[in-house]
């Protein structure tokens, strides 16, 4: 798991039987369901290779919108 390797990356995991309410905020119809930064989510397994992408490519965003100080 990529939180485990990242002090910058954090995961939650949600039991959606115990609290319909996050479930009914992502739309949550099947897992599991990655939201990443609230920005790109999906739902389905993914390849290691893909799901690397899919955080690089949100980090990649962050990146261009920090100002460099």
């Amino acid at each position: 798991m990529m939180a485990i390797e990242s002090d910058k990356v954090t995961a939650d995991v949600v039991e959606v039987s115990e609290f319909p309410h996050i479930a009914q905020r992502y739309r949550i119809f099947a897992v599991p369901k990655v939201v990443i930064n609230e920005s790109l989510e999906f739902e389905g397994a993914r390849p290691e290779a893909a799901f690397v992408a899919m955080v690089e490519s949100v980090a990649g965003r962050q990146d261009e919108e920090t100002p460099q100080g």
